[in-house]
């Protein structure tokens, strides 16, 4: 991803890569005025934030100025996490980062659940101008299922996972980027998954590296990240497709870096049975893996800002 590209892309736009849709929320007080889009305050009750992880912390703060000025608007609030030295995965001595669910407002909830089929979730983010990747952590992502079983679709759960997904994103070392993706069991998901370019990596024991390196992250500057999940038919097989399209009939995961495409998988299976929905975002973000050769050295910080959602069909 080239260094203009990290600085001029357009905010609103990236937020909404497509701007048809039923119904839509944001907490980007710049957002453009489109038809059936509520702006919401940063604000769990406003977002239907549930199930936060332990003691970690997302206070609402006014973020540092990037590294260099862009020609929009810098969010003026924005959730902060806070990596203590020597912290890790959540299940960890030392915690750090931040883990909740986020279902969205009311009305997107309802729609959700209502039986939706496509949507997308986006926010904005920030690192520390002098942040040390290391191996790697996670980052929010979307996630579904059916029922309390979405949200056993991470850390390595190896049961029910065809009742579950989570599609949360990683940075990798040097600051590579990918989406780690926990799907429904199946060698047709693998192979698709794995075949996302420039490449990929399946473990044993946990989620599937898709597309790593297909992006870079950028210390101390905003990066708009914006992910959808398009739910696959029920017992219909889907096809594999080269392509960047929002028009392609089949179960889907796409993600744009700054307003651009970066991966594009059709073809999988979301789901075994129609009670499994898109539940909204897994905002979750901590060093790791689980180990002390993952922890963060040192004190850092990572910021969050404008979520938005939006229902496509």
């Amino acid at each position: 991803m080239s260094q203009s590209m990290l600085q001029t892309h357009n905010v609103p736009d990236a937020l909404f890569p497509t701007h048809s849709f039923k119904l839509g929320f944001t907490t980007c007080s710049t957002a453009p005025a489109l038809p059936h889009l509520s702006t919401v305050p940063l604000d769990d009750a406003a977002l239907g934030i549930h199930k936060n992880t332990g003691k970690l912390k997302h206070d609402v703060v006014r973020p540092p100025h990037p590294i260099r000025p862009s020609p929009h608007p810098e969010p003026e609030r924005a959730w902060e996490a806070r990596y203590g030295r020597g912290s890790c995965s959540p299940k960890t001595e030392i915690p750090g980062g931040l883990g909740f669910y986020l279902a969205g407002p009311k009305d997107i909830t309802n729609a959700l659940e209502g039986g939706a089929k496509e949507a997308i979730f986006s926010y904005r983010m920030m690192l520390e101008k002098d942040w040390e990747f290391v191996k790697g952590g996670k980052l929010p992502g979307m996630y579904g299922g059916v029922g309390e079983l979405a949200y056993r679709c991470s850390g390595g759960r190896q049961d029910e996972r065809c009742k579950c997904f989570d599609v949360r994103l990683m940075w990798r070392s040097e600051g590579q980027g990918e989406v780690y993706a926990y799907l429904p069991l199946n060698d047709t998901n693998k192979k698709i998954l794995l075949a996302v370019p420039p490449g990929g990596q399946a473990s044993s024991d946990y989620g599937v590296s898709t597309g790593r390196g297909s992006w870079t992250f950028e210390r101390g500057v905003w990066m708009t990240i914006a992910e959808r999940v398009k739910l696959n038919d029920v017992g219909k097989e889907n096809g594999l497709y080269p392509i960047c399209s929002l028009d392609v009939p089949s179960g889907e995961l796409q993600l744009w870096i700054n307003g651009t495409c970066v991966i594009h998988a059709k073809g999988l299976t979301f789901r075994e049975e129609e009670a499994s929905h898109i539940k909204g975002m897994h905002f979750q973000t901590f060093f790791g893996g689980h180990t002390p050769d993952w922890a963060s050295p040192k004190d850092q910080r990572a910021w969050f800002a404008d979520v938005s959602g939006v229902i496509v069909r």
